[in-house]
């Protein structure tokens, strides 16, 4: 692959090279990438994590440790990603500029995890999560980029889908799975980062890049290095709706269901929330299929992605009404059910539609990593903001901020001009 023939697809307007092996092969392998990844995000920040803390330090102290330990990890996530971009971007191998980083980034994550599971204070605990964060965001930033690598246009609706189904299928795994270890939080950690890089390493050999070596070498600049995070809104005003409207929808939802386990405890009254955790992740799964399976595809057919992520914003804000009103644990199933249908529509459109706001093609990975501070910054604001509403209000004050944000999420694709 030439560097004219990569640069082709500048601005989002022009298919990529091919795949190597063939597009049929990527579309399936994307889901078992995806799940190898986000089985860990299911699991670890929304049950082994919260479980860990709690049995170390009490139930006083467990929201504000929670809070802590979340929002320096998500921190360093938010950085990690961009940063793993852009690495990951002046990569010139003849594996491609993004496998190596997939493999080093599973592997430094199944060993981060393997010191998580053996952390005992919060110092510790804090230190693990933020290398298991940094590491798989190293993995994460470069699998994103593969979109627009080697997706053409025509087909990016149907790979986002599936990439969607690949991570919420993960992340409703992960804490199903999880649930399964919540006496035995160590061997839980194990099995993820165990299944991660078996994971990620098949689909690395799988699914060869191009290489890379044929691609000029950039020279370093630390002011440039830095300068390309920033994505003006005056020049890129298509990428900043964009990435307002995920950034809302993402904090409206880690406000809300980054404390499932303590909402079930707390507030619903769940005496053992490791047996109803498997069946709400099956409640939500069932949403996600449905919306999933119709959204990606239907939106490619049409050539509309507006409406679908609009629309998955406003389902994904009303469903939280439900609990609000009435704390049972039928509203929170029900709940459960509609913001699967919400938040699968919008992993399964959202994703085509940022790939064709993207601001430049010689940084796919760099602007995905930014793109994904959308969906970090939210994990990193949510548990200190949740934490101090969970305090003050208590765990009903969560649903008003979740409804707000996720609504405004749904009107900030509206003046994007690039997709419809």
């Amino acid at each position: 692959m030439t560097e004219n023939t990569f640069l082709a697809t500048a601005a989002g307007n022009d298919d990529p090279p091919p795949p190597r092996t063939g597009l049929r092969r990527l579309l399936g392998w994307i889901i078992p990438a995806n799940l190898g990844v986000f089985l860990i995000w299911g699991a670890v920040p929304g049950i082994l994590l919260p479980q860990q803390i709690t049995v170390l330090f009490g139930e006083a102290d467990k929201v504000a440790n929670l809070a802590i330990v979340a929002t320096i990890g998500a921190l360093a996530a938010m950085i990690a990603q961009p940063v793993a971009g852009q690495i990951s971007d002046r990569t010139r191998t003849r594996f491609g500029r993004r496998a190596p980083w997939i493999i080093i980034g599973a592997l430094a994550g199944a060993l981060s995890l393997i010191g998580l599971a053996f952390a005992n204070t919060l110092v510790g605990i804090t230190i693990a999560w933020v290398l298991v964060q940094v590491s798989y965001n190293f993995t994460q930033g470069p699998l994103s980029a593969i979109l627009p690598d080697r997706v053409p246009l025509a087909r990016r609706g149907t790979f986002a889908a599936l990439s969607g189904l690949g991570l919420m299928i993960g992340s409703l795994g992960g804490s199903i799975v999880a649930a399964l270890f919540f006496e035995s939080i160590t061997a839980g950690y194990i099995t993820f980062a165990a299944i991660s890089v078996v994971v990620l390493t098949l689909f690395v050999a799988f699914n060869p890049d191009h290489p890379s070596t044929t691609l000029a070498r950039e020279p370093f600049r630390i002011g440039d290095f830095l300068r390309t995070f920033w994505v003006s809104p005056i020049a890129h005003p298509d990428f900043f709706w964009a990435f307002t409207g995920r950034l809302l929808l993402y904090t409206g939802y880690f406000a809300v269901t980054g404390y499932q386990l303590f909402i079930l405890t707390d507030y619903i009254g769940v005496a053992a929330p490791q047996t109803v955790i498997p069946l709400l992740g099956l409640i939500s799964l069932g949403g996600i299929l449905i919306s999933t399976v119709v959204s990606g595809p239907l939106s490619d057919r049409i050539g509309r992605r507006k409406p679908f992520v609009f629309g998955s914003s406003l389902v994904l804000g009303l469903a939280m009404l439900l609990p609000w009103v009435f704390p049972t644990m039928e509203a929170w199933m029900l709940m459960t059910f509609l913001v699967g249908l919400g938040f699968g529509m919008f992993q399964a459109v959202d994703t085509a539609l940022m790939s064709e706001v993207l601001p430049s093609a010689k940084s796919f990975a760099k602007d995905l990593g930014v793109v994904n501070i959308a969906a970090t910054l939210p994990q990193t604001l949510a548990p200190a903001v949740a934490g101090a509403i969970v305090l003050v209000f208590g765990y009903a004050g969560l649903f008003p901020v979740g409804i707000g944000l996720s609504v405004l999420g749904a009107f900030a694709v509206w003046p994007i001009k690039a997709t419809r």
